[in-house]
């Protein structure tokens, strides 16, 4: 015998999954949790992070601007395994609009990337779209200058679209899959503001942090954030965490 479920039930189907997998969880002894969440509660600890424009190099780029083969660390991000870069690049767009000191972060990646935000795009004469992070067809290029050498990219400017890092554990929690959308609420004082579709991208080591790029923190003004909660559309806002 088969069980259809309509699909004007399947909210409610997740709904009451989700909240067996929560009182499951809370039934386990601290020790058989995950180290990213707190001990006595099923609840994961959300961060939220202003992504300021930068640029993600190729090998062969590293090599072109800076003379040598390995980027040069100057500080960890939050993300396991990725970092600030002590070297920066000019970006110069059209008309010889320029940005004279932008970070490069690592490791390196397979295609250079420029990832700006609008106002940014704005003095430099671009107009890029937004995009995930890798989707670059189709995008504009500009002109990097470093203290070796020139690279000029064809394509490879983006606006990064706001999105979430989670390992699969955090996933569970909310009820998300890789690529689904989620909805992050950040209250403060007369800037309080509701962001949608943020982008979910669920990895292995991956800790729970919510990239926004300058323009869309200065607008909600998340730096004198007073309560900030990352929110699963589909469960009625149940199914959050709030910022630490």
């Amino acid at each position: 015998m088969s069980l259809f479920i309509k699909a004007e039930d399947h909210n409610l189907v997740e709904a009451i999954v989700r909240e067996v997998i929560t009182a499951r969880w809370n039934q386990l002894k601290p020790d058989q949790k995950n180290d990213g969440f707190r001990e006595n509660a099923f609840t994961p600890k959300l961060v939220v992070s202003i992504s300021a424009r930068h640029v993600h190099l190729t090998d062969k780029d590293v090599k072109t601007l800076f003379g040598y083969d390995e980027l040069k660390k100057m500080k960890d991000l939050y993300q396991d395994g990725f970092y600030a870069a002590e070297e920066t690049v000019m970006i110069v767009g059209p008309r010889r609009r320029m940005l004279p000191t932008v970070r490069i972060l690592g490791p390196t990646r397979a295609e250079t990337q420029v990832e700006l935000a609008f106002t940014d795009a704005i003095s430099l004469g671009i107009d890029p779209p937004v995009r995930e992070s890798g989707k670059l067809e189709g995008t504009p290029g500009c002109v990097l200058v470093g203290p070796k050498g020139v690279v000029e990219l064809r394509q490879g400017v983006i606006r990064a679209e706001r999105h979430v890092h989670m390992n699969k554990n955090e996933a569970i929690f909310y009820g998300v899959k890789d690529k689904d959308r989620m909805i992050l609420r950040i209250t403060s004082d007369g800037c309080s503001t509701t962001f949608e579709n943020v982008l979910v991208r669920i990895g292995n080591g991956l800790k729970l942090e919510v990239h926004l790029d300058t323009d869309e923190a200065n607008a909600a003004d998340l730096e004198h954030a007073e309560k900030v909660e990352l929110l699963n559309a589909n469960c009625n806002y149940k199914c959050h965490a709030s910022a630490a």
